[in-house]
C-alpha cells in the first residue's frame, strides 16, 4: 500500500518543520558607490582578459569601460562581439592601446580598429559570432570545448589566418588549425571555451544581491560575459532592494555578478535610422525603383513566404522585408537576439536599447521575442530558421561563398554569417551581378577567405536568378533589362538554361 508523507514511518509521524528566514540585505550587498570602486574590488591588472558585453554600442558599460580607460592598465585581451566606434565604447581603449588582442566576430566601422590591426599593432582574432557567444557560454558552464558546424573547411579550420601582422604585411602570429571530426554525415570543427579575470556587463536593473534585468536588445551578449568571468561587474541604471525583482523577472541570476555600479552614462545611437524624414538622423533606406538595387529586393521579396522565420542580412536583404506580398506576415530574426524586427520607428520612438544586427533602430511586432546572443545562435545553429538571406563578394559555381574579408585591405570581420549559411537553413544570396571593375562576382571558384562551402541555393542578382543544382548553375529566371548573351558575358562560369526559363519575377 502507498503512503504518504503524512502516515507512519517507522514509529514516528513526519511534521512540517517551521523556520524562520531573516534576509539581512546589507550582507549580501555587492553595491559599488562608483564604478572606480567596482573595478578596484575586481583588482583589474595589466594583461587580464576582459569579457565586455554589447553589441554595437547597445548595452555597453561605458563607465566601466571609462575607468579602466583612466586606471592606464594596459596589455588586455579583451572578448566583445566588437569594439565599438573609434571615439566611443571599447574604442577607446583601442586608442589609447590598451588592448593587446581582440577576440570579436565583427571589425565594423571602427576605423582605428582596422588600422592597428593591419598595421601590426593589435594580435585579433576574428571568431563567428555565434561561436564566440558558444565560447563564453561554455566557459561560464565549465565545458572546456565543444563541436560546431560553423566554420568547418574554412580557413578558420585550416588555420593560418593572421593573427597579427607585421609592419610589412606579412603574417607575424597565425591561427591555429581546429581539430575536425564528421558525426552523422556532417562536418564539424571543435572550438575551445572562453574565459576570463573580470567581466563588465550593462544592465537596466539590479538589486543588492546582483540578480540583473536588461532592457531590449541590450540583453545581447552580456549574460555570457557575466558567467565566463572570474569577477563580474555590473553596470546598472537602477539598484533596488533584495525582494523588489519577482523571481521569474530576472533574466541573470547574481550568483554570477560579484559587484554592482549604479551609473546612467549617455546611451548613444550607432545608426539612428527611421521611418520619416528629419533632420539629422537617417531616414528608412529608399532606392530608385528602376535601379538595379531595387530589381533585386522586388525579387528576393518573393522569397518569403507567409509564416517564415527568416534571417535577412545587411543592405540589400535587410530592404526586401519592405516589399513583402500581400498576405505574407514573416518573422524577422536579427542575431543580436530579436525574433519579430519591425519596422523602424518615428523619430519620437528611437530607442537605444533597441537595435537589429545592423546596429539600426527598430521596432518590434506582436509576438516579438527578445534573447541573449547564445540563445540566438542556437536557435539559428538548430536550423530553426527556414531561410537566410545575405549579399556576397563571390559565389562560385558550386555555391561556395565569400563575404566577409579582401584580406589586406578591408576587414569587416565574419560576425554571424558562417552560423547563418552553417545552420541547414535555405541560403539565399542577393547581390550586384559583377562588381565595380565590372569583373564577375560569380566564378568558377573564390579566391577570398570562405564564408562557407557549398552552402548557396539561390543567387539572386539584378540580371538574374539562379539556382546551385548538383551538377552546377541553372537559370531560371532572366529580367527584361537585359539579354541571355549578356547574362553569359557577365557571368565567370557556364550555365545550364531551364526549359522553364521565365522573366524575372518582381514583387
Amino acid at each position: 500500500m502507498l503512503q504518504t508523507r503524512a502516515m507512519l514511518r517507522g514509529s514516528r509521524l513526519l511534521r512540517p518543520v517551521s523556520r524562520t528566514f531573516q534576509i539581512q540585505t546589507a550582507s549580501i550587498s555587492k553595491v559599488c558607490d562608483s564604478a572606480s570602486e567596482a573595478v578596484a574590488r575586481a583588482n583589474v591588472k595589466d594583461g587580464d582578459t576582459l569579457l565586455v558585453g554589447g553589441f554595437g554600442l547597445c548595452g555597453i558599460p561605458m563607465a566601466c569601460i571609462k575607468t579602466i580607460q583612466d586606471n592606464g592598465t594596459k596589455d588586455h585581451t579583451v572578448v566583445s562581439n566588437n569594439c565599438g566606434v573609434d571615439d566611443w565604447g571599447l574604442g577607446l581603449l583601442m586608442q589609447t592601446k590598451q588592448i593587446k588582442r581582440m577576440i570579436s566576430s565583427y571589425v565594423g566601422e571602427n576605423k582605428e580598429f582596422e588600422r592597428q590591426y593591419l598595421g601590426g599593432e593589435l594580435e585579433v582574432e576574428l571568431t563567428p559570432q555565434g561561436t564566440l557567444a558558444e565560447r563564453l557560454r561554455a566557459g561560464g558552464a565549465g565545458i572546456p570545448a565543444f563541436y560546431t558546424p560553423t566554420a568547418a573547411k574554412t580557413i578558420i579550420e585550416e588555420g593560418g589566418f593572421p593573427i597579427k601582422h607585421n609592419s610589412d604585411g606579412s603574417t607575424a602570429i597565425a591561427s591555429e588549425p581546429r581539430e575536425a571530426r564528421v558525426f552523422n554525415g556532417r562536418d564539424y570543427i571543435m572550438e575551445h571555451a572562453i574565459t576570463g579575470e573580470v567581466g563588465l556587463v550593462k544592465a537596466w536593473k539590479a538589486d543588492e544581491y546582483g540578480n540583473l534585468v536588461f532592457r531590449g536588445t541590450a540583453l545581447n551578449f552580456n549574460p555570457e560575459c557575466a558567467k565566463a568571468a572570474k569577477f563580474t561587474i555590473a553596470e546598472v541604471e537602477e539598484i533596488v532592494p533584495v525582494g523588489s525583482l519577482k523571481p521569474e523577472d530576472i533574466h541573470l541570476p547574481g550568483v554570477f555578478v560579484q559587484a554592482i555600479v549604479q551609473a546612467n552614462e549617455e546611451k548613444k545611437i550607432e545608426k539612428a535610422t527611421i521611418t520619416e524624414e528629419s533632420d539629422g538622423i537617417e531616414p528608412a533606406a529608399k532606392t530608385d525603383k528602376t535601379s538595379p538595387r531595387e530589381r533585386i529586393v522586388r525579387r528576393a521579396a518573393l522569397e518569403l513566404e507567409d509564416g517564415m522565420n527568416v534571417n535577412l542580412g545587411i543592405g540589400i536583404p535587410t530592404m526586401a522585408s519592405n516589399y513583402l506580398p500581400d498576405g505574407v506576415t514573416v518573422m524577422l530574426q536579427s542575431e543580436n537576439g530579436l525574433l519579430g524586427t519591425g519596422p523602424y520607428p518615428k523619430e519620437a520612438d528611437l530607442d537605444a536599447d533597441l537595435i537589429n544586427a545592423g546596429k539600426e533602430t527598430v521596432s518590434t511586432i506582436p509576438g516579438s521575442s527578445i534573447f541573449s546572443s547564445s540563445e540566438s545562435f542556437a536557435m539559428i545553429r538548430g536550423n530553426h530558421i527556414d531561410i537566410t538571406m545575405l549579399g556576397a563578394l563571390e559565389v562560385s559555381g558550386n555555391g561556395d561563398l565569400a563575404n566577409w574579408i579582401i584580406p589586406g585591405k578591408m576587414v569587416k570581420g565574419m560576425g554571424g554569417a558562417m552560423d547563418l549559411v552553417s545552420s541547414g537553413s535555405r541560403v539565399v544570396v542577393t547581390m550586384e551581378h559583377c562588381n565595380r571593375k565590372g569583373d564577375p562576382k560569380i566564378i568558377p571558384a573564390c579566391t577570398l577567405p570562405l564564408t562557407a562551402a557549398k552552402c548557396v541555393q539561390r543567387i539572386i542578382t539584378e540580371l538574374a536568378v539562379f539556382d546551385v543544382t548538383p551538377s552546377g548553375l541553372l537559370l531560371i529566371e532572366i529580367s527584361d533589362e537585359t539579354t541571355l548573351e549578356d547574362v553569359q558575358a557577365k557571368t565567370g562560369v557556364d550555365f545550364e538554361v531551364s526549359s522553364d526559363l521565365a522573366p524575372m519575377q518582381q514583387a
